[in-house]
């Protein structure tokens, strides 16, 4: 490649295929407890924080939270959730032509352990700032943590299903002891200390993934497809000039008074519609695809509107039914008694403790195994009875007077945690064998691309929370779920035609 470093066998940062023996970790290469762990705290960080996000958005001034409504509360949320996957597009890109994988998600851990800092800030332009920068890094970190698993196995390696569902377990770990820590210290302490742990968190994740490169595929210093030394230098010239400019006119607006935070939310959801439509079209029209990786393309747009539907409902996880929780939800267990975000923890124990078993289940079967969009179809499925189960406890009942017992809101979080191991492993692993090789990163940013276009329609949706009764509420996004799982099993023959190599 013109104007990059030429790889020897004595460079320790040389891109050498991981050995297709390597069965260290549970079977697995060993690389995949390198990006597993980094997941552990990457995602205790960000669900840790996400989890008492809106219960500090919706709390009282008076208790140094931001005194917003529980509507606009989530509806901020699922605004933040859709900025972190937007960027994950250019966090692909940079991989991709600039920074190569490794250090795309050590320079996003770290744009995310400074942000988690900045929160623990008690102001709330330190909160503005530290949200900014946990968006940049993961949308750095997110795409090419997950594009890195796929390098480390041969597309027709049957472990592969496997590896991702044993990679979620260890995003799911993280899941699971995030809320319980910041949760605990958001009850207890303050809002700010929870988000103190956050970025603890992260600074230990960033360590353990520099101490455990030596076991990653893609770790050479250079991009895999980068551009040529002056098309490098321009690119990163028009990089920052684009951020100093965008800042420039969002200051200029705000002290305008245009740019409130509703026209911001509004604005991210405008943007998260047309970045996918756009994305697709300039794969599609890429000379850089084949027309062979066109046709994989097609049935991927499917599964990217199955991810749509699903992540809609998962995201509510931390949103409206945090709210829920906080508001008509016992919560005490046996006498124990406990803060309402810890609600968020069953969600992960739940992932941790199924990701295992369905890893075994799809590793007994080999190609027995159902097709992944069988999987992805059922994953949707769970996701809408996860919030129809809602509507029973929820009926004949308004305001904040009763209190469901704790068992609906875990049964809900029980199918929705199985319903989020199908897709995601199976939409992940997909995702990394159907991307076009010219498009590797960036296609995995297209998936998350799917998670911002959720976000983006949350954020718009969850405005009417409080406003409509909760069993409308509920059962109707629940309903709309099903439909598209349904769906996409009646789509099912086709798609395991188009979607060769996927099994």
């Amino acid at each position: 490649m013109s104007g990059t470093k030429t790889d020897t066998p004595d460079d320790p940062a040389a891109e050498q295929p991981p050995p297709q023996d390597d069965h260290a970790f549970f079977g697995q290469p060993r690389g995949l407890l390198t990006l597993s762990g980094l997941e552990v705290w990457e995602r205790f960080s960000f669900l840790g924080m996400q989890a008492i996000l809106v219960l500090y958005f919706a709390d009282s001034v008076a208790n140094d939270g931001m005194g917003m409504s529980a509507g606009n509360a989530a509806s901020v949320s699922a605004a933040y959730g859709t900025l972190v996957y937007l960027v994950s597009v250019a966090g692909g890109w940079l991989a991709d032509r600039i920074l190569g994988s490794y250090r795309a998600v050590l320079y996003g851990g770290i744009l995310i352990a400074c942000g988690h800092y900045a929160m623990a800030v008690p102001t709330a332009a330190a909160t503005w700032i530290g949200l900014g920068l946990i968006s940049a890094g993961t949308g750095l970190l997110k795409p090419n943590v997950a594009s890195m698993v796929g390098k480390l196995y041969r597309t027709d390696d049957e472990r592969r299903d496997a590896g991702f569902a044993l990679y979620y377990m260890g995003i799911n770990i993280g899941a699971f002891l995030g809320p319980l820590i910041t949760g605990w210290l958001g009850d207890h302490k303050g809002w700010h200390w929870g988000f103190s742990a956050a970025a603890v968190g992260m600074t230990f994740g960033l360590i353990q993934y520099v101490l455990g490169r030596r076991h990653l595929a893609g770790r050479k210093h250079a991009a895999e497809f980068a551009l040529p030394p002056e098309g490098m230098r321009r690119a990163v010239r028009l990089i920052v000039l684009g951020i100093v400019v965008v800042a420039a006119l969002a200051v200029l607006l705000s002290l305008g008074g245009w740019l409130t935070l509703g026209r911001f939310v509004d604005l991210l959801t405008l943007i998260s519609v047309i970045a996918p439509v756009v994305y697709f079209a300039v794969m599609f029209a890429s000379p850089r695809v084949t027309a062979e990786e066109r046709g994989r393309l097609r049935p991927y747009v499917v599964l990217f509107l199955a991810s749509v539907a699903f992540n809609f409902i998962l995201f509510q996880a931390y949103s409206t039914m945090m709210l829920l929780a906080s508001t008509n939800a016992e919560t005490s267990i046996l006498g124990f008694h406990f803060p309402a975000s810890w609600y968020a923890s069953a969600l992960g124990a739940f992932e941790v403790a199924l990701a295992p078993v369905v890893a075994a289940v799809w590793a007994r079967m080999g190609p027995r195994q159902p097709h992944a969009s069988n999987k992805i179809a059922f994953g949707v499925i769970l996701g809408g009875l996860s919030f129809l189960l809602m509507v029973l406890p929820t009926s004949g009942h308004s305001g904040d007077s009763y209190k469901m017992a704790a068992w609906w809101i875990v049964g809900s979080y029980l199918l929705l945690g199985l319903g989020d191991i199908l897709l995601e492993t199976s939409g992940m692993s997909a995702t990394t064998k159907l991307a076009p090789r010219a498009f590797a990163s960036q296609t995995m940013s297209l998936w998350f691309l799917s998670l911002a276009l959720a976000n983006g329609i949350q954020a718009q949706t969850v405005k009417v929370y409080g406003k409509v009764s909760n069993p409308a509420y509920f059962g109707v996004n629940g309903a709309i779920a099903v439909l598209v799982g349904i769906a996409v099993i009646v789509a099912a023959p086709w798609l395991k035609r188009t979607m060769h190599p996927v099994h």
